[in-house]
């Protein structure tokens, strides 16, 4: 029917390709250009026709991709990927330019879709046997004696035009023929396909089948001479003579799916990887250079990779780059090479700018090698009614989407960044990770925010699979929050849904939620339920609060499962083993935490500190959660410094065995909630060398055959802390003890040196001035006076919580 290459009036011009090619490309434009083509046809699915016109207007721009998904399963979609260095854009483009029909002519979605949902399909013994599964690419590569296809394909195509020209646009080849190249590659893989059958996928059959037919109506439409622009591997199956009876015969039955298609932003990154037409590219940004630099794409290459360090402060100066250019042409040269390449270019880089470290190489590899190109779509492209509600918002809210991962911080008490903040937290719940929140960075009160950002061309297809629950971000956001409050059966997903929906601002959805979470609450009676989640509760109320939302509702609803909580967590505490001590002792941080949040707490407060003094008592109480709770009421300034001192005496006298001792030394010393961090237990022994004395002499006074047993403990206790705390312990220890510190006798003398009796108050404010100066919070000479919680003037314009809870931070 056909013949590759040039062809006899009467013949198509079939032009093979590999994807993402700009050598080929450059070929298929020359090509075009010679030949004149009444009509192009291009490899891609043939429900993207009515899109084609979209690639002429001038909002569209490189890399996008076709995104075809299965109506009632928007999750199972597949992306034609097209940069502005595929051959197959290149074709569609020069169709338009000159006024020519374009079409796809590959399998239809709707089929292909239908077929990759069932994995087995086409797989059958016939297939089979017509032949074994093959690179072309690795195989041609070594039959001219390469052993990397990447290289082969490099020096026999990407290298022609203007990397081989050091002046002038790039030619059709270099026989003068632009035809040429392809005739060659279609000559290679005619013999491949003959000595491997179709060697590729076994649905490849099928498609090509579907081609042929396509390329028959295509000849009785516009007549001969028409051209087709598809993967090397199909053009021998295109060139076969086989009847329109024999392909028909071969669709019958195929399996179909009602799609919808569309045009998408893609970016280099995404193109790097396997997908699409399954030739994903290592270097995107290399090849988009080589397809657009005019001449000397080496020179502009360096001089590009130049530019990159200079940004990052390195001295990298034009004789670097002359010496760059002049190394890299020599390693070609030493290496058979026609002209240098990637693998050239980066080897003189790294030796002439790089001084032989790999560390800037992965920059540019990062930013120029693989870039982070995002294409962008025209508004009149067809979409699903939630995606164009997202897109109003994100214009609307100046949230750019970007494929370079960048972070945002948010004043929650700005309107637009509050608006953010909610089209995020509603984004997340529908499932379209957009932005992560990063927490404790640079916030120290809730009006504070920090996002990091990256939009990804994969968040297309979680946009249309949320588009069943409403047309709107707001709808669809609601609508999915209700549904999972009546399907959750766990407190904690209930508690949790709640919070989400308040840092989504999703008031329509509340009533349900809360409904679910009084019902899931009073029928949960598990102590350990209840502590995780109330602290979902609590900074849903801390939240409400920075919101505007009324959390009327949600505080009763906490504040009976803090009473409930602290009924029942004494009995809970008794009779645990080592790993249900730790898991509690994670629910007493929560609780303790989630109740200092709590509005209007004070009985509840009370009532818990009355629990965490009681557990402090019990022998029956793991050590873990007995040195946690005195711990916590240490901490809370319910427990005097003296009784606390008591109490690791206790727990650490010779008739306690050394794994309880070892395991109320870890609840008490370790790690918790507050502020303090990791470290918080080490600056305890740090400035309380009564307390480090009682450990130190515990520890020297282990029996040997216990240490083992103990050594485990302590090493996951100290080991939480920072190395300066560590630091500082080792030098008190190796100092001995000191006034003040336990004697031998168990006795404790006053007075550690450097330390006084107890908290200087008059000492302690002096210094809050000079904070205050520092974090720029008030005026150093107001002294403690001032408007606000934050003891600052009222025109500071700073927040009374958030400014406090600084100051607290600095004394």
């Amino acid at each position: 029917m056909t013949r590759a290459g040039r062809t006899p009036a009467g013949e198509a011009l079939l032009l093979g390709v590999r994807h993402h090619g700009p050598g080929s490309a450059r070929a298929v434009k020359a090509a075009l250009d010679a030949a004149k083509p009444p009509a192009v046809l291009v490899e891609g699915p043939p429900e993207g026709d009515a899109l084609l016109p979209l690639a002429a207007d001038e909002h569209m721009r490189p890399p996008v991709a076709l995104l075809a998904h299965a109506v009632d399963d928007p999750g199972r979609a597949a992306f034609w990927p097209l940069a502005d260095f595929s051959p197959e854009w290149v074709a569609v483009r020069w169709a338009l330019d000159h006024g020519v029909p374009v079409r796809f002519i590959d399998l239809p979605a709707t089929h292909s879709l239908a077929m990759a949902a069932d994995p087995t399909w086409g797989d059958g013994d016939e297939e089979e046997a017509d032949g074994v599964r093959v690179d072309p690419l690795a195989v041609l590569a070594e039959t001219a004696g390469y052993d990397d296809p990447e290289r082969w394909w490099e020096d026999v195509v990407e290298h022609r035009g203007p990397v081989s020209a050091r002046h002038g646009p790039p030619d059709g080849g270099r026989d003068g023929d632009p035809v040429a190249v392809f005739t060659g590659l279609a000559e290679a893989m005619t013999a491949l396909r003959e000595a491997y059958g179709h060697g590729g996928h076994p649905r490849d059959l099928i498609r090509e089948a579907y081609m042929r037919l396509q390329l028959r109506a295509a000849r009785k439409t516009y007549g001969d001479g028409v051209a087709v622009v598809c993967g090397a591997w199909h053009v021998p199956a295109l060139a076969a003579r086989t009847t329109a009876t024999a392909d028909r015969a071969l669709l019958k039955g195929l399996p179909k799916v009602k799609t919808e298609i569309t045009w998408v932003p893609w970016t280099h990154r995404r193109l790097a990887r396997h997908s699409g037409y399954g030739a994903g590219i290592d270097s995107p940004g290399w090849y988009g250079h080589l397809f657009s630099a005019p001449d000397r794409p080496v020179e502009r290459w360096l001089t590009r990779i130049a530019g990159l360090l200079r940004e990052e402060d390195r001295i990298v100066s034009s004789a670097h780059v002359i010496e760059a250019v002049r190394l890299a042409g020599t390693l070609a040269a030493l290496r058979g090479r026609p002209v240098a390449g990637l693998t050239e270019t980066m080897d003189a880089v790294r030796a002439v700018m790089c001084d032989g470290s790999e560390v800037p190489l992965d920059l540019i590899r990062d930013r120029l090698i693989v870039g982070d190109a995002l294409g962008e779509v025209p508004d009149t492209a067809p979409a699903v009614p939630l995606q164009r509600d997202l897109t109003r918002l994100q214009r609307t809210l100046r949230l750019r989407p970007e494929a370079l991962e960048r972070e945002l911080d948010l004043d929650l008490r700005k309107e637009t960044d509050a608006e953010r903040s909610r089209l995020l937290h509603r984004l997340r719940l529908l499932g379209v990770a957009w932005g992560e929140p990063v927490t404790g960075r640079g916030s120290t009160g809730t009006f504070r925010e920090s996002w990091r950002l990256r939009w990804q061309p994969e968040l297309h297809v979680r946009v249309a699979e949320a588009g069943v629950w409403g047309t709107t971000v707001l709808a669809a956001a609601t609508a999915k929050a209700e549904t999972e409050a009546v399907s959750a059966t766990a407190l904690a997903e209930v508690t949790a849904l709640a919070e989400r929906c308040l840092l989504a601002a999703l008031p329509d959805a509340l009533p349900v939620v809360m409904r679910a979470l009084a019902d899931r609450a009073a029928l949960d009676a598990d102590v350990r339920h209840l502590a995780q989640a109330l602290p979902a509760l609590a900074r849903s109320l801390r939240y409400g609060d920075v919101r505007s939302t009324d959390t009327a509702a949600l505080a009763g609803v906490a504040t009976g499962l803090a009473l409930r909580i602290c009924v029942g967590l004494p009995p809970a505490c008794t009779g645990l083993d080592a790993d249900g001590a730790a898991g509690m002792r994670g629910h007493l941080d929560g609780v303790h935490t989630a109740i200092r949040l709590l509005p209007d707490g004070d009985e509840v407060t009370a009532r818990w500190s009355a629990v965490l003094r009681a557990l402090t008592g019990r022998d029956s109480v793991p050590g873990v959660i007995r040195g946690r709770a005195a711990r916590l009421l240490l901490d809370d300034g319910r427990l005097a410094e003296d009784e606390a001192a008591r109490l690791m005496g206790l727990a650490l006298s010779p008739g306690t065995p050394p794994g309880e001792a070892a395991a109320w030394i870890e609840g008490f010393v370790g790690g918790g909630p507050g502020a303090s961090g990791s470290s918080g237990g080490g600056m305890l022994l740090v400035h309380d060398e009564r307390l480090l004395g009682l450990v130190d002499a515990w520890l020297t006074g282990v029996p040997a055959d216990a240490f083992t047993d103990v050594l485990p403990l302590l090493r996951r206790t100290f080991g939480t802390y920072e190395p300066g705390v560590r630091r500082t312990l080792g030098e008190l220890v190796r100092r001995g003890p000191a006034a003040g510190a336990p004697t031998g006798g168990g006795t404790v003398q006053p007075g550690a040196p450097g330390f006084g009796p107890g908290l200087d108050e008059a000492r302690a404010d002096a210094v809050v001035p000079l904070v205050r100066l520092l974090l720029g919070t008030g005026d150093p000479e107001a002294g403690d006076g001032g408007d606000g919680a934050n003891g600052g003037d009222a025109g500071n314009g700073g927040d009374g919580v958030e400014n406090d809870e600084r100051v607290g931070a600095g004394r």
